[in-house]
């Protein structure tokens, strides 16, 4: 068992070797992987769901993108192997709607890479020379707070590669870095999927933008609040460097608690409440404005199909004082 669990460790190469790799990862993926575990977790009701799919992008020399991805299915009662028929028609059905995308690698849900992802990865190389791995990074309770803000996403890409060691190769994976790259099109789509779709209205979603900017500024400050109690505790070594940093954060912070600040704030807040007191009178009143409008339009067709009530008619006299019909039985 020690053994294995040595040889799991080792799956991945140490930070020394480097990859000369240029990857690219669009939000789409990113978006695609993380609805894939939620939507799992929530039908299996575990917490670790077992998550496999396919990437899909370009490949030019050593540059690499990934621009979408999608699910893969496995062999019934067989986490290991895939489903081969099914991957093959999936890639036909996007490579008929994307032409210009091809299958460089696969994606799963891991904490850490072992030697069972070698196994599945062995799988794909018939569709690819060297697929590679997008690595979802689950969070764990023992990984502390300055990993995750040091952290921009959970995810880690790696390239297939050979290691020799005592005359012996085996399959390893190299670490590659990647950066988000999006376009037009895509700050658009993840903008309206940020807002929760085409219903929330601009100020709505300013309100989230600066609501998501607020917790996480909470956050970061609980972070460093932590840092320097347990720095006095004596349970983190002191770093004089990042002790002298906060201190010059904290000197360089107005002094927001007085009497004018206060003043200032309930003034922004009142005009805040009125201008959002005001934006729902008026939808009010354009919509019974509205209301108004369409039952005068019934009102008035109704009334001209309404028929004509029969009665005697009358006649009048012709006018410029001409004589008539009135002159005459005058």
């Amino acid at each position: 068992m020690a053994s294995m669990d040595t040889d799991e460790q080792s799956v991945v190469l140490s930070s020394s070797a480097t990859s000369g790799l240029s990857l690219s990862l669009h939000p789409l993926p990113i978006l695609n992987i993380s609805e894939h575990l939620t939507r799992l977790k929530l039908q299996t009701k575990s917490t670790a769901p077992f998550v496999l799919g396919a990437l899909l992008g370009t490949q030019n020399g050593r540059e690499v993108e990934i621009v979408n991805s999608f699910e893969l299915a496995t062999e019934a009662g067989h986490d290991d192997i895939v489903d081969h028929g099914f991957l093959v028609q999936r890639r036909d059905q996007y490579k008929q709607v994307f032409p210009s995308l091809e299958f460089i690698g696969w994606y799963t849900v891991a904490s850490t890479v072992t030697s069972q992802h070698i196994a599945l990865h062995e799988q794909f190389t018939g569709y690819c020379s060297t697929p590679l791995l997008l690595v979802l990074q689950c969070s764990t309770s023992s990984s502390s707070a300055a990993d995750v803000t040091s952290q921009a996403l959970p995810f880690k890409a790696y390239e297939p590669s050979v290691e020799i060691r005592e005359r012996k190769t085996r399959s390893v994976f190299i670490e590659v870095p990647f950066m988000v790259e999006t376009g037009e099109a895509e700050r658009i789509a993840v903008d309206w999927t940020a807002r929760g779709g085409g219903g929330g209205t601009s100020l709505e979603s300013h309100l989230h933008t600066q609501q998501a900017a607020v917790k996480m500024l909470h956050e970061r400050i609980l972070v460093l609040v932590q840092y320097v109690a347990n720095a006095i505790a004596g349970q983190v070594p002191k770093d004089h460097t990042v002790l002298r940093s906060i201190s010059a954060l904290i000197a360089s912070l107005p002094a927001s608690e007085d009497d004018a600040f206060r003043e200032e704030f309930n003034t922004e807040y009142e005009d805040v409440k009125l201008t959002a007191f005001l934006s729902v009178l008026t939808k009010s009143t354009n919509t019974l404005n509205n209301l108004v409008d369409k039952h005068l339009i019934m009102n008035g067709g109704m009334r001209d199909e309404r028929p004509l009530i029969p009665g005697p008619r009358r006649r009048a006299g012709r006018p410029g004082g001409m004589p008539g019909d009135w002159s005459a039985h005058a």
